[in-house]
């Protein structure tokens, strides 16, 4: 009934866009609206359409994240694409860092038209689109070439969800080359873990897996895509399905254990930036996901917040296989390692559950108040890291 109610507010609340619609998969689970929303994806018209209004009023913290966005190096409009045919993450030759840079640059220039309008900015944010779709062919390199799939195919796929419709953008070009060069690895990666055991990846490989093809869905209209990425994530067998990803809840504390939190505290936040990602666009295609098994992503992230604050959490000896042959590992205690890194990926959390959801998150509202306000790629060091998440949240999710 959830999933109705919150499909049936989209609507009426909404009006942004013609929606095309989609057929169902043969096989059953409905997890796909019978029509998806433009732009639908990370944003939505309407939020796009606040950070607009509220900018242009000189209301904050709407400008001071705007003003964030212009002074990164990636948001000018001068920038100039470099694509690609091959790009490798992993192994020799690697080159993905000219990739995961041009996608930014096209984000927040994306970004800049859709807030003020100007056209230097949307020609920017398109030519960068366009010259990808024209050349790149494959992704490629060791295991981590998944990564580079899951992670750049969801933000790449954001960036033409956005730009659908602009005068000159090659959709129908871009669309094949997610189709093609992007979705067969996520594919795979998600039926076979790289002929690994199941558990042998941490939660973020099946997590940017999963938002790549949920994106690659929404962007091209797919139902059957839509359902493979949302039903995983209720029920696949990998770490990114949400009872794996948050193993142990402790309810009494309003808690629950990051499967990675044993690992270091770099790794569990970008997990955490990484379903928040998931569940917005989910929550923009009338699904919400946020509040599954009684807010079980809520308790998760209020757990990693309140450790990466400085405080005590409860911790559960997670165990593990790894390898071809699942070799037992375990975790006996959380990780202090990376502790206290600010990315941002608080405030979208931050505004769902006190905005729209109007709960109580301390802990979030915490974090996203110490890194307020968010940048994106380019404001958080030149490494892969820095542009695992899309960021911006100030500008784009305050409420």
């Amino acid at each position: 009934m959830k999933e109705i109610d919150r499909r049936t507010l989209l609507k009426g609340a909404g009006g942004a866009a013609v929606a095309a619609a989609v057929g169902v998969t043969a096989t059953g689970a409905a997890a796909a609206p019978a029509t998806f929303t433009h732009p639908g994806a990370l944003h939505i018209w309407g939020d796009l359409n606040r950070a607009k209004v509220r900018v242009a009023a000189g209301d904050d913290p709407w400008l001071s994240g705007y003003n964030k966005l212009i002074a990164n190096s990636h948001a000018q409009s001068t920038w100039q694409p470099n694509p690609q045919a091959t790009i490798i993450r992993g192994g020799d030759g690697q080159n993905y860092g000219i990739l995961y840079n041009d996608i930014h640059a096209a984000y927040q220039n994306a970004l800049r038209w859709w807030i003020t309008g100007s056209t230097a900015h949307g020609d920017c944010a398109r030519n960068i689109l366009n010259a990808w779709s024209a050349t790149l062919t494959t992704v490629t390199g060791n295991a981590d070439r998944f990564l580079a799939a899951g992670i750049y195919g969801y933000q790449f796929a954001n960036v033409a969800e956005l730009m659908r419709g602009y005068p000159g953008f090659d959709l129908a070009r871009f669309k094949t080359m997610m189709l093609n060069v992007f979705y067969p690895l996520n594919n795979s990666f998600l039926i076979n873990h790289n002929d690994a055991c199941i558990t042998n990846y941490w939660a973020n490989w099946d997590l940017c897996t999963m938002n790549s093809i949920l994106a690659i869905a929404i962007l091209c209209d797919d139902g059957a895509k839509y359902d493979q990425a949302v039903n995983y994530f209720k029920n696949g067998a990998g770490n990114g399905a949400i009872r794996n990803a948050i193993p142990f809840v402790y309810d009494s504390e309003g808690l629950a254990q990051w499967q990675e939190a044993g690992r270091d505290q770099g790794h569990t936040v970008m997990g955490i930036g990484q379903m928040g990602a998931f569940c917005e666009m989910a929550w923009n295609q009338g699904e919400d996901l946020y509040g599954y098994d009684n807010n079980r992503f809520m308790k998760a992230a209020q757990y990693v917040a309140k450790y990466n604050l400085g405080q005590d959490v409860p911790f559960t000896k997670y165990s593990w296989g790894t390898g071809q042959n699942c070799a037992y590992q375990e975790h006996t205690v959380i990780s202090s390692a990376s502790r206290g890194q600010l990315r941002p990926v608080w405030e979208i959390l931050h505004f769902h559950y006190t905005r729209r959801k109007f709960l109580s998150v301390p802990y979030i509202s915490q974090m996203a108040a110490l890194v307020r306000p968010e940048g994106g790629g380019g404001d958080y060091g030149p490494n892969s890291g820095g542009f695992d998440q899309t960021g911006f949240g100030t500008v784009m999710y305050a409420k």
